[in-house]
């Protein structure tokens, strides 16, 4: 038998929650050196958050201290890491523009889904795997792109690898966006076809005065 899924737990000082707020520390961190040119420092600080981001996960289960807080922190991180990183490499003309509408318009519309579910007071749908996959290929496609443009001698080979797998976990990116909306349209369903109806012999008793 799998061992079973840890409870999220209330707490908010933990070793992974302070682990993804260093991570959220970096990335304006990294941008500016993006943006600046200051390429080694940028695949350094990029390479840390990737390092964090390992490990808020690998020490919550370890640790047992999974929360509700890190389940927050953590895509958020994700999200905001890969966002940074696409402006950052489309400025520098290292990254298309189109593919950073892409991304950010799958994140736009999921915010837009939250906010049905939200109004309908159902869960967030969890995380697919599907999704999962395509922010890992996002985020491996960041540091293969931003080492390219820190070694120019490997940008021959490293610029086409990392942009057929940013582009693979946008199309990734979009289908799961796109099963988060079905999941959240057949709740949406669920949650009406679950509301209880008035009777009929209930409602004929509320339009007949004394009971006739």
């Amino acid at each position: 038998m799998p061992d079973a899924s840890p409870v999220p737990s209330d707490r908010i000082v933990t070793i992974p929650n302070l682990l993804s707020l260093v991570r959220l520390a970096l990335i304006p961190l990294f941008l500016g050196f993006l943006l600046t040119k200051q390429d080694p420092a940028a695949l350094a600080t990029l390479l840390a958050a990737s390092v964090t981001d390992f490990l808020d996960g690998f020490l919550a289960r370890r640790l047992n201290q999974v929360s509700r807080l890190g389940a927050v922190l953590d895509p958020i991180a994700d999200r905001l890491c890969i966002i940074a990183a696409a402006v950052g490499l489309a400025f520098r003309e290292i990254l298309p523009w189109w593919l950073v509408l892409i991304v950010f318009a799958r994140d736009l519309a999921l915010l837009v889904v939250a906010g049905v579910l939200a109004t309908h007071n159902i869960p967030i749908v969890p995380v697919s795997r599907i999704g999962k996959l395509a922010t890992a290929l996002l985020l491996a496609a960041l540091p293969v792109l931003v080492f390219a443009a820190t070694v120019p001698a490997t940008a021959p080979v490293l610029l086409p690898i990392g942009l057929v797998v940013a582009i693979v976990g946008a199309a990734l990116y979009w289908t799961a966006g796109i099963g988060y909306a079905l999941a959240t349209r057949s709740l949406i369903h669920e949650q009406r076809n679950d509301t209880p109806m008035p009777s009929v012999t209930l409602a004929t008793h509320e339009e007949a005065p004394d009971g006739r």
